[in-house]
């Protein structure tokens, strides 16, 4: 074996007298374990979050496969909605473990297929093995940041719900208006209970005393709401005027840039640029899901469009950016480039133009939080 083509994971297998693998199907009732030394397998249901049944599992599986005790533990589960605590127990007690994407389960796409908490365990136990053994494709293992990356990823979160809320109270009082034919520019707002009070419907009668109720308590969650947003954004801002940090200062240097506000250029370093480290700019397309699916077989040849793996919020984020781009920047290269080949095309072309703007944005930004470079032909705000 060519030790300089070796994974970290692969040298500790090597090292180790002996591997155990287990794959982990994490119900919100009951966790599936599957065990296996390669040969033999063994599956076990514990009850969820029961670390201590977790550990006497192990133990038990190692003497049921005839394994030594100080055998390496190789795991891997699906990230989901349990978050990455259970990565971190793993890890401080000795086992190395690898969260995988959902995608990373193969299955037959001919038709009907059959899956069962088994199969899949199966499945998942096969590609973690091959990718132990040095297959990196057989699994797409996630990054975990650190608990206060985590953390500090918390509030921009929090902040979109917040504004996804929002809009979806607003659009609830449009849609109860709208039913009696009554149509406002402005929803919401002080004094929303009288003016509800006098509102008529397409006769010209009142509305009817329960719909008063329902727009009248809409408003005050709409409120609720408001405040909150407005709380958060103030927390943000001072953060990024008197806060001291990497993240903080790539925010700042962000910001210098026209069609960057603290908006974008928060959610771009707290989601992707904060606490990440990228090799190269392919990383950074895959990462983010902005690459092209192709398909090609024989004579047959197509364009698929873009990845459905990556970070869905990083991919929303860098279009919308993308599309601030082209119109506050107008002499950057790939501004110019997206109105050559682009611009007066379909709406399909201008969309497959701008996730190629995003993509490579992208990687311009990067580069110019790691070396200062500027994008091609982009400006920075005025002093």
């Amino acid at each position: 074996m060519n030790t300089n083509a070796q994974t970290p994971l692969m040298a500790s297998i090597a090292a180790a007298p002996a591997v155990l693998y287990l794959a982990m199907e994490l119900g919100v009732s009951k966790w599936h374990l599957r065990f296996s030394d390669g040969r033999r397998h063994r599956d076990r249901v514990i009850e969820a979050r029961d670390l201590a049944a977790l550990w006497q599992e192990i133990e038990m599986a190692k003497q049921k496969l005839d394994l030594p005790a100080e055998a390496l533990l190789v795991s891997c589960f699906e990230a989901g909605r349990d978050g990455h605590w259970l990565h971190r127990a793993l890890w401080s007690h000795g086992v190395h473990n690898l969260e995988v994407a959902s995608t990373s389960i193969k299955v037959n796409q001919q038709g009907k297929h059959r899956k069962t908490d088994r199969l899949d365990l199966g499945a998942l136990l096969q590609q973690l093995s091959h990718y132990a053994h040095g297959e990196c494709e057989a699994l797409q293992v996630v990054h975990v940041p650190s608990p206060q990356d985590e953390d500090e990823l918390r509030p921009e979160r929090e902040l979109r719900r917040l504004k996804d809320e929002r809009t979806r109270h607003t659009n609830r009082m449009g849609s109860t208006l709208i039913r009696f034919g009554v149509r406002l520019e402005r929803l919401g707002g002080s004094g929303w209970a009288k003016r509800v009070a006098s509102l008529r419907d397409w006769a010209g009668e009142l509305l009817p005393v329960h719909t008063q109720g329902e727009l009248i308590r809409e408003n005050e969650r709409l409120d609720l709401v408001q405040r909150q947003i407005k709380e958060l954004e103030g927390q943000r801002d001072r953060q990024i005027a008197e806060g001291e940090g990497r993240k903080l200062g790539q925010v700042r240097q962000l910001m210098l840039l026209r069609s960057l506000g603290p908006v974008t250029s928060s959610s771009l370093v707290m989601e992707f640029y904060g606490w990440r480290r990228f090799r190269n700019r392919r990383e950074i397309g895959a990462l983010a899901g902005l690459v092209g699916t192709p398909y090609q077989s024989g004579q047959s040849a197509r364009e698929q469009g873009i990845s459905k793996a990556g970070n869905p919020r990083v991919r929303a984020l860098a279009i919308e950016l993308a599309w601030m781009w082209v119109r506050l920047q107008p002499h950057s290269r790939w501004t110019l480039w997206f109105e050559e080949r682009f611009a007066h095309g379909s709406k399909r072309m201008r969309k497959i133009g701008i996730v190629g703007v995003a993509r490579h944005l992208l990687i311009d930004l990067w580069r110019y939080l790691e070396d200062g470079t500027l994008p091609a032909g982009a400006e920075l705000k005025q002093a």
